[in-house]
């Protein structure tokens, strides 16, 4: 059975931060839902109802546009290993772009990740743990550096250009405003 809490005590803390990747659900109020896994050590939790990630450039933008039309994420980690569990932050979520005026302050609290295009910032307002009994026994190998080659290969203004022609926009037609 799950349980419920209103904030992210230290034991959920320590449980995000020891999970090498993690997923971001959102959706618009109409249109297709989206899931995301994230990995890259690019998640930190700023305090028990605040958690921000590094959104790196990827082949969509779904989140940032989901987030203007509608801001409610879901954010899910599950170990693998050791103790079985699941832990979800429901909540809404804001999206940081390089020129907003809060992007220094949070980015400096954030790993450093490569073709960083969005700080996502979620405000919680529900923890939920339930027991990750079916979840498999896998093992981490390594991260994989196929982004940071690519983004080096691309370069700012590479990268640039593949927003513009690429993450503009989502599946379902919605601005995502990664340029402006």
């Amino acid at each position: 059975m799950g349980k419920q809490f209103a904030e992210l005590s230290q034991a959920h803390q320590d449980f995000i931060a020891a999970q090498p990747m993690f997923f971001t659900g959102t959706a618009a109020r109409d249109g297709k839902v989206n899931i995301s896994p994230k990995g890259m050590d690019s998640l930190r939790v700023l305090d028990a109802t605040t958690i921000a990630y590094v959104n790196a450039t990827g082949s969509g933008n779904e989140t940032a546009g989901h987030l203007l039309d509608h801001p409610r994420m879901t954010l899910m980690w599950c170990s693998f290993d050791k103790r079985p569990q699941i832990l979800r932050t429901y909540g809404t979520a804001r999206t940081v772009h390089p020129r907003d005026a809060d992007w220094q302050a949070l980015v400096a609290r954030l790993p450093d990740v490569p073709g960083a295009r969005q700080i996502h910032v979620q405000s919680v307002d529900l923890v939920q743990t339930s027991c990750g009994y079916a979840v498999p026994f896998m093992e981490l190998v390594s991260e994989r550096d196929t982004l940071r080659h690519w983004t080096d290969d691309k370069g700012p203004q590479g990268i640039a250009t593949y927003w513009k022609d690429r993450n503009q926009t989502t599946l379902d037609g919605l601005p995502t405003k990664v340029i402006e």
